[in-house]
């Protein structure tokens, strides 16, 4: 037998005694937290899970559980849950390194992701889930992999980078829109008996009507009306509306957003390194973390949405009012805060029973997600109990709270008897190309 044969028969998946469990409690954490935000997404159609004047509920209980998800939390579960992919990049081909097994990290690492690309669109297209992350996921991993050994302070650097990419787009996006709106009003004030306009006066002026348009109340809630009647239909019914969204979707995260994942896989790998992600510095790292991350963001957070309720979520009127996107920005203060907080519970000690709590949810955390796209499909969808759009936004917490004790009690449980969830144990098997002991052993 060959040395590589060799290798082939070495290379396992990590051992439960080298979980970093902090970690798993953390994604567990970061898991439960996403839903949060997703659950909008499941139960109220396109466009009012975005927009409050959809429904008219700008002045009600629904705009109180809106700002005080958006406020603090929005997008900083997911980042969290990007830094910890991040730092699982360098978990993963370490232990290949270490063993002196280098050539063969880059074969698995490469067939690990191309697993969880098929996982993604499968969760996409098949789970009907438009805003998978999965596929994103994928693709950012594989990229990254050249990054896997740079040093600390060349990651942050990288991250800053990102980050200022990530803000130069939003605002090159944000100024397409205001220049769109600017030319066209300025030409509605010429006065066609006395100028004759061009024909690229005419398309200008075309483009801002119909940017218009789209954004005004009527054709937004005639959207709703026809996503809600796709979405409340039978299967074909709701495939063909959610698979086209999920389309879109997916290259638009894809080749756009992914700049979202990269920023804060990078971030994770650093911190990882420096000992950050895993609780091994001064609680006093911690606090800084806490009180600058979300003390900035709350603070960019709290003025960057004010815009939003003031013009009534129509991006007609933001796009000519706003003058600088901070979304970018917000959402990396406040995602390092909310991180600083979680670690400041850790190390205080009095939360051991949170970490415990979570700690099986995130170690299926691949399961969970997943489960949570089949849970809300059938409870919102046609298809299943057709849910979507029949209970308040206030009113879809509670269906989060359900989800959450599910998957708390039933991670818990499996875990008595399992070493892997059983979408885990898949992946794992699929990577290694070779079927891996689930049972635990007595």
């Amino acid at each position: 037998m060959d040395s590589s044969s060799n290798s082939l028969n070495k290379a396992v998946p990590i051992a439960q005694q080298e979980r970093i469990t902090l970690i798993d409690s953390i994604r567990g954490i970061a898991l439960l937290g996403i839903l949060l935000m997703n659950i909008v997404v499941f139960g109220i159609p396109f466009p009012a899970f975005l927009k409050l004047s959809v429904l008219h509920e700008i002045g009600t209980i629904n705009e109180k559980a809106w700002f005080l998800i958006e406020w603090p939390l929005e997008g900083t579960m997911r980042a969290i849950f990007s830094m910890l992919f991040g730092a699982g990049i360098i978990l993963f081909t370490s232990r290949f390194e270490k063993r002196g097994e280098g050539m063969l990290v880059a074969d698995y690492f490469m067939r690990r992701q191309l697993w969880l690309l098929v996982f993604g669109l499968i969760n996409a297209f098949i789970f009907l889930w438009v805003g998978d992350i999965l596929f994103e996921y994928a693709l950012a991993g594989m990229a990254l992999f050249a990054f896997r050994n740079l040093s600390p302070k060349k990651l942050m650097i990288a991250a800053g980078i990102v980050l200022m990419i990530a803000t130069a787009r939003d605002n090159r996006d944000l100024y397409i829109q205001k220049a769109i709106v600017t030319k066209g009003e300025a030409i509605e004030k010429l006065d066609p008996t006395v100028i004759k306009l061009t024909e690229k006066q005419k398309d200008a002026f075309a483009e801002m009507k119909s940017f218009k348009e789209v954004n005004s109340l009527l054709t937004q809630q005639q959207l709703y009306e026809k996503n809600l009647r796709q979405t409340s239909g039978n299967f074909k019914e709701v495939y063909n509306n959610l698979s086209d969204r999920a389309m879109n979707l997916e290259f638009y995260f894809g080749y756009f957003k992914i700049w979202d994942y990269i920023q804060f896989m990078l971030l994770g790998m650093a911190l990882f390194k420096l000992g950050i992600l895993t609780g091994k510095v001064a609680s006093k790292i911690y606090w800084w973390l806490f009180i600058v991350g979300l003390g900035g963001g709350l603070i960019i957070s709290y003025y960057r949405l004010q815009p939003e309720l003031l013009y009534k979520f129509n991006d007609f009127d933001l796009a000519k009012h706003v003058s600088f996107d901070y979304y970018a920005i917000s959402r990396t203060f406040r995602s390092i805060g909310i991180f600083g907080l979680i670690l400041l519970l850790y190390k205080s000690g009095y939360f051991k029973w949170l970490f415990a709590l979570t700690r099986p949810v995130g170690q299926m955390a691949f399961t969970n997600y997943l489960m949570q796209s089949v849970l809300c499909g059938l409870f919102f969808y046609g298809f299943g109990f057709g849910m979507i759009g029949k209970l308040q936004r206030y009113e879809l917490y509670y269906v989060v709270a359900v989800v959450w004790v599910v998957e708390i009690c039933w991670s818990h449980l499996w875990l008595k008897y399992f070493r892997f969830g059983p979408l885990e144990w898949l992946w794992r098997s699929l990577t290694y190309w070779k079927m891996q002991q689930i049972k635990r052993t007595l």
